[in-house]
């Protein structure tokens, strides 16, 4: 009997635009080992997160090369290349500084919440969402029944969209659990459905610093983890408002900050 392996290959994701000249920019900021599939919305869902995409008004569209090139893009194996429409601008500085937000970056605590700062990153505040108890002690095992793919391979992490009425509407998965949640980001932002201000976000494994900065992106209230959050995750979630929820399970959870949205 063999095993069913979780599929890892790498993504180059290349921004395409007019530069200050209005000569074509082809210029790549981001290689990602990702699990194939939905590739789109993860290249929409990391610039969005990143901050070099506002609207799907600012894409012309998104092109993914493949092995044979029968597309006749030109592009080659595992490129994801977003061409921008022609008002839209990018800030070259902040294309150079766009990995700021990795665990393994080195930046000190502080640096990073006055980049977010800085960004324009707004405190989520006057949202009407909250979630019982109960309803949230159910979300895991609901998203186990989600989650096809780790069921044959056992080496996928998972994103949930969650209602205020505990219901899951959507999950991606992938090997990297920040593509995971830039799959689901990317592909409601490609259908308009942005900001996210009345769901949940629930994340299969810990919570980390550049998932909740994710989500705060995205306009997610609260945001529930199976696993643990980080010192700096905890931090960036009360600076912004965000209800941080960790070690979620059927028995018993923590909430971190911002307490209110979780009811009885």
């Amino acid at each position: 009997m063999e095993d069913v392996l979780a599929v890892e290959e790498p993504l180059e994701i290349r921004l395409a635009y007019r530069g200050k000249n209005g000569a074509p920019v082809s210029r790549g900021v981001s290689i990602t080992m990702r699990t194939p599939g939905d590739d789109e919305s993860l290249a929409a869902g990391f610039l969005a997160t990143e901050g070099m995409l506002d609207s799907p008004d600012d894409l012309d569209q998104i092109s993914i090369g493949s092995g044979e090139d029968v597309s006749g893009l030109g592009l080659a194996p595992n490129v994801a290349k977003v061409a921008l429409g022609a008002g839209r601008t990018i800030d070259l500085e902040q294309l150079s500084r766009h990995v700021f937000t990795s665990s393994s970056c080195g930046v000190c605590g502080k640096a990073t919440l006055e980049a977010l700062v800085a960004r324009g990153l707004a405190k989520i505040e006057g949202d009407e969402f909250r979630i019982t108890s109960d309803k949230l002690r159910s979300l895991p095992v609901k998203l186990l029944e989600w989650q096809k793919n780790f069921a044959e391979t056992g080496g996928l992490h998972a994103t949930g969209l969650v209602t205020t009425d505990g219901l899951i509407t959507r999950i991606a998965e992938d090997v990297g659990r920040h593509n995971a949640m830039d799959k689901l980001l990317g592909r409601c932002f490609l259908e308009g459905e942005w900001p996210l201000s009345n769901y949940l976000l629930l994340v299969s494994g810990r919570a980390s610093f550049e998932l909740i900065q994710k989500a705060l992106v995205a306009g997610v209230p609260m945001l529930a983890a199976v696993g643990a959050p980080s010192s700096l995750a905890v931090e960036l979630a009360d600076s912004f408002g965000l209800t941080l929820v960790g070690f979620l399970s059927d028995k018993r959870f923590n909430v971190y900050c911002n307490p209110d949205r979780v009811i009885g």
